[in-house]
């Protein structure tokens, strides 16, 4: 068996992309703004359009970053408790 810390450190393992941990309500979603997005964008001139996408690279770089500060705080939350458990046996 491979040790999950290093296969997180090679990048084998990589969370934020694991799509089986979407769920059914979640990929309707995507689909729903995957359509959107595209409406918006058919409606915009080109002024717009380069508008929207500066704050679609905005958006995306924010969620980024919001996603790696979440998973550090998951982490460090479940290395605490593991901790806890560790320490009552």
């Amino acid at each position: 068996m491979k040790s999950i810390i290093n296969e997180l450190w090679h990048g084998n393992i990589v969370p934020q992309e694991d799509s089986r941990t979407n769920s059914k309500e979640m990929k309707e979603l995507l689909g729903y703004m995957s359509r959107h997005h595209e409406d918006l964008e058919k409606s915009f001139s080109n002024e717009q359009k380069e508008v929207f996408e500066k704050f679609h690279d905005c958006w995306s770089e924010y969620m980024s970053l919001a996603e790696a500060a979440i998973f550090e705080y998951a982490f460090r939350l479940g290395a605490r408790l593991t901790m806890e458990v560790q320490k009552d046996t």
